[in-house]
């Protein structure tokens, strides 16, 4: 388990690098934050993105949590491995957020995607709104970072029972002087042609892309070069 923050709620390695569930922590973070209290009223959110892309840093500004954050004068290595649980600061209805291990890093190599594809596999099971970090000058590129990572939510998402129709909320980090009305329509034709491309059951073969999600998108300038820009951005999104 993280450390406990005396101003915030405390974060718990749900599950860890090896795909262990920790279900005595579990229970123990349900007492810590109350969670009965909430009954059936209560979110799901969740962050998948590239290693080192700053989910964590988002996570923390947009719902108070204190999930451990890289540090840029160390090096672009992963910080978080797993999956990690806190409750949002503030919100309601009670909301859960789940931060996951970043995609494409060096430490599980490119050919280990079994934890990535069982880790999306929960998040997207358990989520009302997945967050989808990704770097803003990836969009439009054939080999961009983001691409892998959609192939693996929609494939996965072929194996729920049923079509849950979950939010993706595409968030674009370091975005640059292209505006948003311009990139989002390129993202979302990348989007299109993954979904196209996933091979799917008979009965999906031709069920468009919003049976499954409502795609959302919205951008953030450079955490580490524009901070303030960045904060505010935050707060009005």
């Amino acid at each position: 388990m993280g450390e406990v923050s005396k101003e915030r709620p405390p974060t718990l390695q749900l599950i860890d690098g090896k795909g262990n569930f920790n279900q005595a922590g579990l229970d123990s973070f349900v007492k810590d934050v109350q969670l009965g209290e909430c009954g059936l009223s209560y979110a799901v959110v969740s962050i998948m993105g590239p290693q080192s892309s700053g989910k964590s840093t988002l996570l923390n500004h947009l719902f108070h949590t204190c999930f451990r954050e890289m540090d840029a004068f160390k090096g672009r290595s992963q910080t978080t491995q797993g999956v990690w649980l806190a409750k949002a600061v503030g919100l309601k209805p009670c909301t859960l957020i789940l931060d996951l291990e970043g995609t494409d890093g060096r430490e599980r190599g490119e050919d280990d995607t079994t934890f990535e594809k069982q880790s999306a596999l929960f998040a997207l099971a358990v989520s009302d709104i997945v967050l989808i970090n990704m770097w803003c000058h990836d969009i439009g590129r054939e080999h961009a970072a983001n691409k892998p990572l959609l192939k693996t939510v929609f494939q996965v998402m072929m194996r729920l029972f049923t079509p849950r129709r979950t939010t993706l909320l595409f968030v674009i980090r370091d975005k640059t002087k292209t505006p948003l009305e311009i990139l989002e329509p390129i993202l979302r034709e990348d989007i299109r042609k993954i979904w196209d491309s996933v091979p799917k059951p008979s009965k999906f073969e031709t069920t468009p892309l919003d049976t499954f999600f409502n795609v959302e998108v919205t951008a953030l300038a450079s955490y580490e070069e524009k901070e303030e820009q960045f904060q505010e951005q935050v707060l009005n999104n």
